[in-house]
């Protein structure tokens, strides 16, 4: 089968990451033939002049709809693609040269109708964003699920860098309305249908993120929250692990508690653990100043997340409360109409 790409872009009043991005289209290395689908997705900062700017440049096609949510944006956008392979980008994402050439690469040896990629942290990113780009690809804090193992048991890609083919989107129907958490409840629907998804390690983009400590701790307390709703919808997929920033968070509240009469003998395991994280960090950065940041930033992870896991579990789990109406903030609802500029 010849692929034909379709890069598919949702975007909510972030005209200048869609410049960056665009630029890392420009620069793209190899003659593999590609189109741009970029969906404002109810903006009110709109990107049209920028992507007008690139239309001589770059094959894209520019969609406005009222604002529905990133999964639906992403479904409105395969629905209007040209291509029979979709890629879906973040708008914060910035493509190095060789991106679509180690896709395709991949691809033709080893096809499969979904695929994921990891994220890495440019040099000129500021030392919070790679701070935050540790902590959330670290094999040491998420065991490698957002693309840093070589070798991961049926990967779930996440939609900041994301392929998949038309068929499978067909299939599924596309993204849910839930967000975060549309991404894994995809690749665990395509997986029930019969579709098979791979890593393809050497695809990363570097993903800016542009973030605050406060936004940090919002995202990864939704991660958390929204966990125990993909439980509940797939129970197959459930694990220990999961588990994990819970347990470590309260297991180091415990800890720090127990110190202060005595029992001293669990903290220095917490001690140690962030003091490996130091040093991977600083090995993997070779900034001091980025590894004190990413024992803060694991921190604020562990709790954050924790607490949404905790709270979410206990709502479904023990008082049977229904996702949707107990968490409205997780889900966007769809809008039809939608109008091409």
């Amino acid at each position: 089968m010849q692929l034909q790409f379709s890069f598919i872009i949702p975007v909510y009043n972030r005209p200048d990451e869609i410049e960056e991005l665009l630029q890392s289209f420009d620069a793209l290395d190899g003659e593999i033939p590609f189109e741009i689908v970029i969906i404002e997705d109810g903006s009110t900062l709109s990107s049209k002049e920028v992507v007008d700017s690139y239309t001589s440049k770059l094959n894209i096609s520019y969609f406005f709809k009222a604002n529905s949510g990133p999964g639906d944006s992403r479904n409105y956008g395969m629905q209007n693609a040209a291509g029979n392979y979709f890629i879906i980008l973040d708008s914060d994402c910035i493509l190095p040269k060789n991106y679509l050439i180690e896709v395709n690469k991949s691809l033709e040896a080893n096809y499969v109708d979904c695929f994921g990629g990891p994220d890495a942290a440019h040099q000129s990113f500021t030392s919070l964003q790679k701070a935050i780009n540790f902590s959330m690809t670290s094999f040491i804090t998420t065991g490698g699920i957002r693309g840093n193992k070589k070798s991961v048991d049926k990967f779930q890609p996440r939609s900041f860098n994301m392929g998949l083919s038309k068929a499978a989107f067909i299939d599924s129907k596309g993204f849910g309305r839930i967000h975060p958490g549309e991404d894994p409840d995809l690749s665990i629907r395509l997986w029930n249908l019969g579709y098979k998804t791979k890593l393809i390690s050497e695809a990363f983009v570097y993903h800016k993120r542009r973030i605050s400590w406060k936004t940090f701790y919002k995202q990864v307390n939704k991660f958390g929250l929204v966990r125990p709703i993909l439980n509940s919808w797939h129970p197959t997929t459930k694990k220990i692990t999961y588990w994990f920033p819970a347990l470590f968070s309260l297991g180091l509240i415990v800890s720090i508690l127990l110190y202060f009469i005595n029992f001293k003998w669990l903290l220095p395991v917490y001690t140690l653990y962030f003091i490996i994280a130091f040093i991977l960090a600083l090995i993997t950065t070779k900034s001091l100043s980025v590894s004190i940041l990413s024992i803060v930033a694991i921190g604020i992870q562990f709790f954050g997340y924790g607490y949404g896991f905790l709270r979410s579990t206990y709502a479904i789990s023990i008082l049977n409360k229904e996702p949707e109406k107990y968490f409205p903030q997780l889900f966007f609802k769809s809008n039809d109409k939608k109008n091409k500029i």
